[in-house]
């Protein structure tokens, strides 16, 4: 079965690619970026969990760009666009590394979830190669995909009304790190010290879409 995505108008300036899921998401934004007849073209890409918005540049024709960006992502027309975890080629993508203290107070309802065991959350979640696929809810807060599907667990049912900066948290295919305090019903299994979002950074986020991530225990 091939991926057909709905090519949407948006504004005189941009598409929207609807997608039927965020590893293909992830893979569109790969084979964007990596098409240099596309670059002259395109002026921003924005992803979403099932979405990607192309921007075109300054004086470029929708219509043009509307024939030319699906035939021109062959992921398209695959059945499995692969998995989004991996680095695609050495040096590609940046793999930023984030410390980790395990042991928050979701981790042991996570363990039971899984089966894992503590220890084996913490060795599935630190072993995967995890990929930025969209950022939102907050300033900073990236959705990150990839990693081992065991740790594929559901939102708390009541969330808590301050998850404090820092917190490592778990939600269906997805992890992220809370970037400043707030409400939030991941399940939580451990923290971090290192900022994702700081203004006085360029950027100020520190995961943008496409960063690879490893997670290392301390």
């Amino acid at each position: 079965m091939t991926t057909t995505p709905r090519l949407l108008p948006y504004g005189d300036r941009a598409l929207l690619l609807e997608l039927p899921d965020t590893a293909t998401v992830v893979a569109c934004i790969d084979a964007l970026t990596d098409d240099p007849a596309l670059r002259d073209l395109v002026d921003d890409l924005v992803p979403g969990a099932r979405t990607v918005l192309v921007r075109a540049r300054p004086g470029v024709d929708l219509g043009v760009l509307r024939q030319r960006v699906v035939p021109d992502l062959p992921v398209l027309r695959s059945p499995n666009p692969g998995p989004v975890g991996q680095v695609r080629r050495e040096g590609e993508h940046p793999v930023i590394e984030i410390p980790v203290e395990y042991g928050g107070p979701d981790l042991a309802e996570v363990a039971r979830l899984t089966g894992l065991g503590e220890e084996g959350v913490v060795a599935a979640h630190t072993e995967a190669t995890w990929r930025v696929a969209f950022g939102g809810f907050a300033p900073g807060f990236a959705y990150l995909i990839g990693g081992d599907p065991r740790l594929a667990v559901p939102r708390r049912d009541s969330p808590r009304t301050r998850v404090p900066a820092g917190a490592v948290g778990l939600a269906g295919e997805f992890s992220g790190v809370y970037p400043r305090e707030s409400p939030g019903g991941w399940q939580l299994i451990g923290r971090t010290d290192v900022s994702m979002w700081d203004l006085d950074r360029d950027p100020p986020a520190l995961l943008a879409a496409g960063v690879a991530v490893r997670f290392v225990p301390v």
